[in-house]
C-alpha cells in the first residue's frame, strides 16, 4: 500500500492513541479475508477503518454513503454479536441514512428520533430494538439519553459512525458522548467519522482527532475516488439547466439504468423523477408501507353502442350451461349477448361455482351471431331489468320514511342504468329437447314483459296499492264464468287464477314489495284470517290492511308457502361448512346460528304469477359470479393483447395472466404470489447475466448496485405504472351485493369522495398515504381503490413469471422488454467472455482442477473459469471469484426456484417461500461444499478464514442438544460463495445452458428440502403455534458483548413455561430458547403440524399431561408473584375499542386470548336496537358469549346484549366481562 497517501504527522501531533497507525505500518495480511478489491481508495479506506479509528474528510461529490455501507458490511461480518450505531445530526439525515443502508446492506436497520416517542421507551423496549436490529440509525440526542439512562452501553457497539463529525465540539451531543462515555469505556467501539473537507479548518483537525480518538484522512485529492463520486454531464451545449443542489441525485438511478441500456429511450430520466434517497425507503414507491389510490381499467369487450340502434343489432352470443353434481337439480342455460368477439380462451372456459352442499360447473361456449330487432331488444332489456332488480336490487324506488314518492322502477326512466361502457344482455335459453339448436326463450321474456305491464297498471297513482284499492283488478269476471266446482280448485293470484294442483315451483312476485319467490306448497288449514306471526296484528288480512292499506278480496283461500330468491353471493370460493368449522375450532371461536326459517307465507292475491321456469331464476342466482370471473378474464386477455408477445409456438392463457394480476386480498383459490416468486428469480438471473457479460470490467460491488437499480421495487413500480398496469390489478374480494348488471339499480352505492373526476388516478403524492387504517381494495362507484404500492411491483414480477411458465426465457424477455427492462443478452458476449478467460495463462498444480471436475462430474472447456471460481480475494491475485459469485448466486436462486415451482404445484405461496429460503442460502451452500468435499479446493490466504473453516468442519456433524438443526456455528461465507461461483463459471462454460447447469448441480444440492421435511425457524414456529392457540409470550434478551442470553415465557392455563438460550448472537439465542420451549410444549402434547398442500395447521392440545421438569409451579406464576390487583383501561367504547383494551391487557399479563360463541337470530320483521339516543334496525340479531380462562384461576363466562352485527356483539360481551372481573376483584377498571 502506498505510504505517500498518508499525510505526514508526528507522534506528538497524533497523541498517544494506540489505534492511530500510519497506512505504511498496517500489515496487509492482517486484513479480514472478506475485504473487497483494494483498487479504489473507497475500499482502501474501508480496510483501514476496520483496523483503527479514522475521520474521513471527503471531497466534493464523494458518495459517503457507499463507504459507510462497505464498512457496515465488513463490521457486520466480523462483529456479528454486536450492533452498529450510525449517528446523524438531523431527523432528515437519519431517515436518509436508514433508507440508504436498507437498500444496500442485508441487515435489519432501525431509525430513532424524538418524534417516534423514543424518550418514553422502557429498558425492555430498548432491549427489543437491540435484539431485532443490527444497525441502529439515530440522532446523537437519542444515543446520549439512552447511554445516560443505561438503556444502551458502548460495550454493545462494534462500530460508531458519526456523520458530520465536525460538529463534535463544545456542548454538542457528539462531544458529550465522547467525553462522558467513550473515553471512560474500557471496551470501545471503532469510530468512523465523516465530514466534508470544507466543513473543518486545518487548525481544528487536531482538536477533533483528540476528542474523537481518531486520525483524520483526507480523500479530496486521492486517485480512484472518482469511482465513488457523482459525475454530472451537460444535457446540451446550447442550453443551461439549473437544478437545485438538493435534487442533483434524484435522476441518478434512472441515468445509470439508461446508460446500461436497461431502459428504453422513453424511460430516460426527467427532472420529475423522485429520488429514492429523498424519503424513507419504507414509504417509497413499491414499498409495503405506502398505499396509493388507483383507478380500475374497464373491460372493452363489455362495451357497446347497440342501445342506440333503432333498427336492431347483431350480437356475439356466448352460451352458459350449468351442470350440478346433484343430477336432479337442473339449471336453465343462458345467453350472453355482447358486441365484441371474445378471445378463444375467454369465450370457451369452465368456471366452478360452490353452493351450500352442492357444486355447479358453468361452461361458457361461443354460439355465433344473433340478431335482435328493436322490439326484441326492448323486451330483452325489460327482462334483464325486471329479474336482476327483483332478485338483487329493488323494483320499488322511494320511501315513505324518507319522504320520497314510492314508484315502480320500470315505470320510471331507466336509461341512466344503461351505460355504453358496460352493455350486455343475459337472456334465458329455451329448454327444448326436440332440436339440438338453442334459442332464446322468448316465451319467458314475453311473460315477463306482460307482468311488467300489469305491475305498471296496478301501480299507477290512481290505483296505488297504498290507497286501499283491491289489487285483484278486473280478473273477477273470468272467475264468475266458471262453475262452482272448478272455482274450489282455483288459487286467485293478482293477475289471474290457477289450478291449485299445478303450483309447484311456480315463480311469483309480490305486488307490495317487489320480491320474487317460488311457490313450495299450499299451507294446510290456513287463510288470510290465520293469526299473524307478529302479535301486533290479529291476522294476515289485518297486517296487510294496516301496513300497506291493502284490502284482501279472497281472505278464505289458503296461504302459499314461498321460497324467496337469494341475494347474490360469492360462489367462486368454496365456503365448505366443514372447513369453516375446522378453521374456527383452531382459533377457538365457534359461530352458532339459530335454525333459520327460509320460507315465507303470503296470501296468493298479493302475488303476480310469472310464467318463467324456476330453473331460470336458479340460474340467474349464479350469473353475478360467472360474469365477475368472465370480466376478469376479459381484462387479462385485454392486457395480453397489449403486451402482444408474437413468438412462434408460444401461447399464454388469459387464466395465467389473471393469476398474475390477482392479489391474496381477493380471497381467490389462486393469486400472484407463486408467479411473483418465480418472476423475481427470473428477473434477477437475466439482469445478472446481462450485467456480467455487458460489463466485464466492473467488480462485484458495482454489478450488484447496477442490478439493484434494475430489479428494485421502486424501478418496477415506475415501469409498471408507465404502462398503466395498476388498473388491471385485482386487489379486492368480489362483492356480489355491489355487482350490478346493465339496467340494475345498485343498492349499495359508494359515492366517489376521492376528489378526482376521472376514472384514472394520476401518480400524485396527494393520492398516497401511510395510514394503516386505509381500507385496501374497496372501490368507489368511479372504480377508485387503494392499493399497496408493492402490489404494483409484485404484479410486474408475477407477469414475468407467468410468461416464463408459458414460453420460457424468450417469452419472459419479451415481457421485460414491454415493461421497459432491456436486458436481452447478445450471444456474442458469451463467446467474448469465454475467449477472454481462454487467453489467461494457467499452469495446473497437482491436478487440482481435474480433481474438482471429477467431483462435480463436469469437464470445463475453459479451465481458467473454474480456477477463478475457487480463488478467494485474500490470495491477492488479479482475479477472484467475486464476479462469478455475483452471477452464480442468481443462477442457483433461479434454478432452485424453478425446480420447486414445477415439482410442488399444489404448494401454497407461503410454504413455497419457506422452501426456497431453506434451499437458497449461504449456510446451505456451505454445507454443500463440505458434504461434497469441495472446500479443500478453495484457494485462500487468510488465517482468519482458515480458522473459521476448521471450526466449522469440527462442528459440522455435532448434533444440537434439542435435536433440531440449529447450527451453533454458521458456515464461513466464503464456502457458500465458492459454490455459487462454480455455478456461475459453469453457466458461462456451457454458454448459458441452464439445463446443463442443473444436471450438474442437482446431485450436488440433493437432497433438497421437501414440504414434509421443512422446518420453520424455532422462534417463528413458536410464534405461529402461540398465535393459533391464542397464547402470548414474553421475551427478554441480554447481551454483554461476548454472549447473548434469551428467555421466553409462555403462560398456559395451569403452568408458566420458560425457555432459555445462550449463544453468540441474540438471534441464535432466541432460536435456542424457542427450541427449548417447543420441546417442553411437545412433552405436553402441544404441537403444530403442517400438512402438505394445506395452509391450515392441525393443532393438538392436551393440557392434562404430566408437567415438565422445567415448569414453574402455580405459586410462582406471573399473576401470583404480586398481590397487587392489575389495572385495565380506561375502556375505549368505540367499535373495536373494548376488544382492543382486553387484548392488550391479556398480552401484557400473558393471559390466553378469550374465545367467543355467537348466536345469530334472523327475522322477517326488523329488530330494533337502541344506543343512547340512536336507534338502529336490522333483520339479524347477534348475541355473543365470551370465555376467558385466567391462568391458575377460574374461567369466566359472560354474555353480552343483542346487537345488529357480530363485532358489536363481541364488544358488548367484553364490556360485561370486564365489569364482572372488576366485581370479582380480579382487575380494576381505570375510569
Amino acid at each position: 500500500m502506498d505510504s505517500a497517501l498518508e499525510p505526514e504527522r508526528s507522534e506528538e501531533d497524533g497523541g498517544s492513541n494506540s489505534l492511530k497507525r500510519k497506512f505504511s505500518e498496517i500489515d496487509a495480511s492482517s486484513f479480514s479475508p472478506m475485504m473487497i478489491d483494494s483498487g479504489s481508495n473507497g475500499y482502501e479506506l474501508c480496510e483501514v477503518a476496520m483496523q483503527m479509528n479514522i475521520i474521513a474528510r471527503l471531497g466534493t461529490g464523494t458518495d459517503k454513503s457507499e463507504i459507510t455501507n462497505m464498512l457496515i458490511k465488513a463490521m457486520s461480518f466480523s462483529h456479528s454479536a454486536k450492533i452498529i450505531i450510525v449517528l446523524a445530526p438531523t431527523v432528515n439525515l437519519v431517515k436518509q441514512q436508514c433508507c440508504v443502508i436498507k437498500g444496500h446492506v442485508s441487515v435489519n436497520v432501525g431509525e430513532y428520533f424524538g418524534a417516534k416517542g423514543v424518550d418514553k421507551w422502557t429498558s425492555l423496549r430498548w432491549q427489543e430494538e437491540v435484539t431485532n436490529h443490527h444497525v441502529m440509525v439515530m440522532t446523537p440526542q437519542i444515543l446520549l439519553a439512552a447511554l445516560r439512562s443505561g438503556f444502551l452501553k458502548l460495550v454493545m457497539v462494534s462500530l460508531l459512525v458519526i456523520d458530520e463529525c465536525h460538529r463534535t465540539t463544545g456542548s454538542h451531543p457528539y462531544a458529550q458522548i465522547m467525553k462522558e462515555f467513550y473515553h471512560k469505556s474500557t471496551d470501545k467501539p471503532k469510530i468512523f467519522g465523516l465530514t466534508m473537507s470544507g466543513d473543518v479548518r486545518e487548525d481544528q483537525v487536531a482538536n477533533l482527532e483528540n476528542l474523537m480518538d481518531s486520525q483524520a484522512f483526507n480523500l479530496e485529492e486521492q486517485k480512484g475516488v472518482e469511482t465513488l463520486a457523482t459525475t454530472v454531464k451537460e444535457e446540451a451545449a446550447a442550453t443551461q439547466t439549473i437544478i437545485d443542489p438538493s435534487c442533483t441525485n434524484k435522476q441518478l438511478p434512472c441515468k445509470q439504468l439508461h446508460q446500461l441500456d436497461a431502459l428504453d429511450n422513453d424511460a430516460a430520466p426527467e427532472k420529475k423523477v423522485a429520488s429514492s434517497q429523498s424519503k424513507s425507503s419504507s414509504s417509497a414507491a413499491g414499498s409495503k408501507k405506502r398505499k396509493e389510490l388507483h383507478g380500475t381499467t374497464r373491460a372493452n369487450a363489455l362495451s357497446g353502442t347497440w342501445g342506440e340502434n333503432l333498427d336492431g343489432a347483431v350480437f356475439q352470443a356466448y352460451k352458459f350451461d350449468f351442470c350440478c353434481n346433484i343430477s336432479k337439480d337442473l339449471y336453465s342455460s343462458f345467453f350472453l349477448l355482447i358486441e365484441s368477439t371474445l378471445a378463444e380462451d375467454v369465450g370457451n372456459v369452465e368456471i366452478d361455482l360452490y353452493l351450500v352442499r352442492k357444486f355447479v360447473k358453468a361452461s361458457v361456449l361461443p354460439y355465433g351471431q344473433i340478431h335482435l330487432s328493436d322490439e326484441e331488444m326492448n323486451k330483452a332489456k325489460c327482462f334483464q331489468q325486471f329479474f336482476f332488480n327483483g332478485m338483487f336490487g329493488k323494483l320499488f324506488v322511494g320511501s315513505k320514511s324518507l319522504g320520497t314518492k314510492r314508484e315502480f322502477l320500470l315505470q320510471t326512466d331507466t336509461s341512466s342504468l344503461w351505460n355504453p361502457s358496460f352493455m350486455f344482455l343475459l337472456l334465458p335459453v329455451e329448454t327444448n329437447g326436440l332440436t339440438s339448436s338453442a334459442m332464446i326463450d322468448w316465451s319467458a321474456i314475453n311473460s315477463c314483459a306482460s307482468v311488467v305491464e300489469f305491475l305498471k297498471k296496478i301501480h299507477l297513482p290512481e290505483l296505488g296499492v297504498n290507497d286501499g284499492n283491491n289489487c285483484n283488478t278486473s280478473l273477477g269476471q273470468e272467475v264468475l264464468l266458471m262453475d262452482e266446482k272448478d272455482q274450489t280448485n282455483l288459487i286467485h293470484f293478482a293477475n289471474g287464477s290457477s289450478d291449485k294442483n299445478s303450483l309447484g315451483e311456480v315463480v311469483v312476485i309480490a305486488v307490495h314489495t317487489g320480491r320474487i319467490y317460488s311457490i313450495v306448497d299450499l299451507v294446510k288449514d290456513s287463510s288470510a284470517m290465520s293469526p299473524f306471526e307478529d302479535d301486533a296484528y290479529a291476522s294476515y288480512a289485518e297486517y296487510f290492511n294496516k301496513k300497506y292499506g291493502i284490502v284482501l278480496a279472497h281472505v278464505n283461500q289458503p296461504l302459499l308457502k314461498l321460497k324467496q330468491s337469494y341475494h347474490a353471493h360469492n360462489l367462486l370460493v368454496n365456503f365448505n361448512e366443514d372447513m369453516l368449522v375446522k378453521r374456527e375450532s383452531v382459533a377457538g371461536n365457534f359461530r352458532k346460528r339459530k335454525p333459520r326459517n327460509i320460507h315465507g307465507h303470503l296470501p296468493p292475491e298479493l302475488l303476480v304469477r310469472i310464467d318463467v321456469p324456476r330453473d331460470v331464476v336458479k340460474s340467474i342466482y349464479l350469473l353475478p359470479s360467472v360474469m365477475h370471473r368472465l370480466e376478469s378474464l376479459m381484462l387479462a386477455s385485454q392486457l395480453k393483447e397489449d403486451i402482444d408477445c408474437s413468438i412462434d409456438n408460444f401461447s399464454i392463457s388469459s387464466t395465467t395472466i389473471l393469476e398474475a394480476l390477482t392479489t391474496m386480498t381477493c380471497a381467490e383459490t389462486f393469486s400472484m404470489e407463486r408467479l411473483e416468486l418465480l418472476g423475481d428469480s427470473v428477473l434477477k438471473y437475466v439482469a445478472s447475466s446481462y450485467l456480467y457479460l455487458q460489463y466485464p470490467d466492473k467488480d462485484e460491488g458495482q454489478l450488484t448496485r447496477q442490478r439493484q437499480l434494475i430489479i428494485s421495487n421502486s424501478n418496477l413500480h415506475r415501469l409498471a405504472t408507465d404502462h398503466k398496469l395498476q388498473g388491471y390489478i385485482r386487489n379486492g374480494a368480489f362483492e356480489p351485493r355491489r355487482w350490478t348488471a346493465p339496467g340494475q339499480f345498485g343498492l349499495f352505492p359508494i359515492p366517489c369522495k376521492c376528489e378526482i373526476d376521472t376514472r384514472e388516478v394520476p401518480l400524485d403524492p396527494k393520492f398516497f398515504t401511510e395510514n394503516i387504517t386505509t381500507k385496501i381494495g374497496k372501490s368507489c362507484d368511479m372504480g377508485h381503490r387503494w392499493m399497496v404500492s408493492k402490489s404494483v411491483s409484485d404484479c410486474a414480477e408475477a407477469l414475468i413469471g407467468a410468461y416464463y411458465v408459458s414460453g420460457g426465457l424468450t417469452a419472459a424477455l419479451h415481457m421485460m422488454k414491454w415493461l421497459g427492462v432491456n436486458v436481452e443478452i447478445d450471444t456474442k458476449l458469451v463467446t467474448e467472455a469465454i475467449n477472454r478467460v481462454s487467453l489467461r495463462s494457467y499452469i495446473p498444480k497437482d491436478n487440482e482442477i481435474t480433481e474438482l471436475e471429477t467431483k462435480i462430474r463436469y469437464e470445463f472447456s475453459a479451465k481458467f473459469l473454474l480456477k477463478e471460481a475457487i480463488t478467494h480475494s485474500s490470495v491477492h491475485e488479479s482475479y477472484s471469484y467475486e464476479r462469478l459469485e455475483f452471477l452464480g448466486d442468481s443462477v442457483l436462486d433461479f434454478l432452485i426456484t424453478r425446480h420447486l415451482f414445477s415439482k410442488y404445484e399444489q404448494t401454497g405461496p407461503g410454504e413455497m417461500s419457506d422452501l426456497r429460503a431453506a434451499c437458497v442460502n449461504n449456510e446451505n451452500f456451505a454445507q454443500v461444499a463440505v458434504k461434497n468435499n469441495l472446500h479443500i479446493h478453495l484457494q485462500r490466504c487468510a488465517e482468519t478464514l482458515e480458522t473459521q473453516i476448521n471450526e466449522y468442519l469440527m462442528s459440522f456433524a455435532t448434533p444440537n442438544e434439542s435435536g433440531r438443526s440449529i447450527p451453533s456455528i454458521q458456515g464461513p461465507k466464503a464456502l457458500g460463495d465458492m459454490v455459487e461461483s462454480i455455478a456461475g463459471a459453469l453457466l458461462i462454460d456451457t454458454r448459458l445452458d441452464l439445463d446443463q447447469v442443473w444436471r450438474v448441480f442437482e446431485p450436488l444440492l440433493s437432497p433438497l428440502v421437501t414440504p414434509d421435511e421443512l422446518q420453520l425457524a424455532p422462534y417463528r414456529e413458536l410464534n405461529e403455534l402461540c398465535d393459533s392457540l391464542g397464547y402470548f409470550t414474553r421475551v427478554k434478551c441480554t447481551n454483554d458483548g461476548v454472549k447473548a442470553q434469551a428467555t421466553i415465557q409462555l403462560q398456559l392455563e395451569d403452568v408458566l413455561l420458560t425457555g432459555i438460550g445462550a449463544e453468540q448472537t441474540n438471534k441464535l439465542a432466541l432460536g435456542k430458547a424457542a427450541s427449548d420451549l417447543l420441546k417442553q410444549l411437545e412433552e405436553r402434547n402441544i404441537s403444530r403440524k403442517i400438512s402438505i398442500g394445506d395452509n391450515q395447521s392441525s393443532v393438538t392440545v392436551d393440557l392434562a399431561c404430566n408437567h415438565s421438569d422445567r415448569e414453574i409451579s402455580a405459586s410462582d406464576s406471573i399473576e401470583n408473584q404480586s398481590v397487587v390487583i392489575p389495572v385495565i383501561g380506561p375502556i375505549n367504547m368505540k367499535k373495536g375499542g373494548p376488544r382492543g383494551t382486553l387484548h392488550e391487557f391479556c398480552k401484557k399479563h400473558l393471559w390466553p386470548t378469550p374465545t367467543f360463541d355467537t348466536v345469530e337470530d334472523k327475522s322477517r320483521t326488523a329488530f330494533e336496537f337502541i344506543d343512547g339516543d340512536e336507534k338502529r334496525t336490522s333483520f339479524s340479531s347477534f348475541i355473543s358469549t365470551i370465555t376467558l380462562r385466567i391462568p391458575n384461576r377460574e374461567t369466566v363466562l359472560c354474555t353480552g346484549k343483542a346487537r345488529p352485527d357480530k363485532k358489536s356483539s363481541f364488544d358488548f360481551a367484553v364490556v360485561e366481562l370486564l365489569y364482572e372481573l372488576e366485581r370479582r376483584k380480579i382487575v380494576i377498571i381505570q375510569k
